[in-house]
């Protein structure tokens, strides 16, 4: 098959993970490298896509023909912007997390990708995990019987020049914060296992980056509209810095996700494919708990092929956008409940929030 020509825009820290997908697919091809800083772009290139053409300028790029996917890299205050620069231009686009730094400005991102007829979708890869589709798959089944809690507990550890690395890592404005820049992809698993929020409490604090003035470590608790509540424990200040765990139990049976493999797979009506479910995904895979580098590539490469698939079939792609507002609507209640002390009823009035 002829494979689908990719431009990244941004050839920051996360890119080499996006990259390194791109150049192991079967279906995508990195044709374009754009950022400001030509040497990061030409780093990239000369590392993952030597053949790729380089450019400065977003505009120049979307001008090349071979470039029909648009991967944005960028901090996340500037995701708006160029989805809707990429739209315009006729690109599909896939973006990083969050979609962006506000319900509103996500609507319109959501409705000029719609208007030009074009893929949008957002990496909020940590649902493509193995582990995660045979959870989501059970969920639906209603094997678990009566949801009783389900949690999302990310203990990790990065140091003080992890957040000095770039200028907006220490803005909570631009996207920084333990909340929307890291565990957003666990407060997102949450709501794609169990639907919409109807409240959100939040407490954030800085325990070990005093001179970073953001939230290192945050707790909340989400009661989704079905009843069941959902706990949150997120943290950059927890050395040496642990795997995720995403916890799910119910009347009949619990699992649980400790990075990229299961800790727990047990039901009170065992099935024979349960062995073999046990032992899906890779316990060895580092997560990203102590090294911010240290994240597979297969997800993000599951998220890029299915988007070639999406374009060729004429269908949506396996992360909408729209799927993941929701996500970033609990996550900016969190900011509004840590802001007022109180408890958040959604849907949220997001006036104010980064005041």
């Amino acid at each position: 098959m002829n494979k689908k020509g990719f431009g990244m825009l941004g050839a920051g820290m996360i890119s080499g993970l996006h990259a390194d997908a791109i150049r192991k697919s079967a279906k995508a091809e990195l044709v374009a490298v754009c950022d400001v800083n030509e040497a990061n772009a030409r780093k990239l290139a000369e590392k993952f896509a030597p053949e790729a053409a380089l450019y400065t300028s977003f505009e120049e790029m979307l001008k090349d023909k071979r470039v029909e996917v648009i991967n944005i890299v960028t901090p996340n205050h500037l995701h708006t912007e160029f989805v809707l620069k990429a739209a315009a231009a006729g690109k599909h686009v896939l973006c990083e997390k969050p979609p962006a730094m506000s319900l509103a400005e996500t609507d319109r991102m959501i409705e000029a990708c719609r208007k030009a007829g074009v893929k949008f979708g957002i990496f909020v890869q940590c649902r493509m995990r193995e582990p995660m589709r045979f959870i989501k798959a059970a969920l639906d089944g209603g094997r678990f019987g009566k949801v009783l809690r389900v949690d999302a507990v990310m203990k990790w550890f990065r140091p003080a020049d992890y957040y000095k690395m770039d200028a907006w890592r220490s803005n909570r404005k631009y996207g920084a914060g333990v909340t929307i820049q890291h565990a957003f992809h666990y407060i997102d698993l949450l709501q794609y296992l169990m639907g919409p929020a109807a409240n959100v409490y939040a407490e954030m604090r800085n325990l070990a980056h005093p001179e970073i003035k953001l939230e290192d470590t945050l707790d909340a608790e989400i009661t989704f509209a079905n009843g069941v509540k959902g706990f949150i424990q997120a943290s950059t200040a927890l050395w040496p810095g642990n795997d995720v765990r995403i916890e799910i139990y119910g009347s009949d049976g619990s699992a649980i996700m400790e990075g990229a493999a299961f800790k727990l797979w047990k039901f009170k009506e065992e099935r024979p494919e349960d062995e073999n479910i046990r032992q899906s995904g890779d316990a060895t895979q580092a997560t990203a708990g102590s090294d911010h580098a240290a994240l597979p590539s297969e997800d993000h490469q599951y998220v890029i092929d299915d988007c070639v698939d999406a374009i060729t079939a004429g269908r949506e792609v396996c992360i909408p956008c729209s799927a993941v507002r929701p996500s970033l609507e609990i996550a900016l209640a969190m900011y509004q409940s840590d802001k007022l002390k109180s408890e958040i009823t959604l849907p949220i009035n997001e006036k104010g929030i980064w005041d």
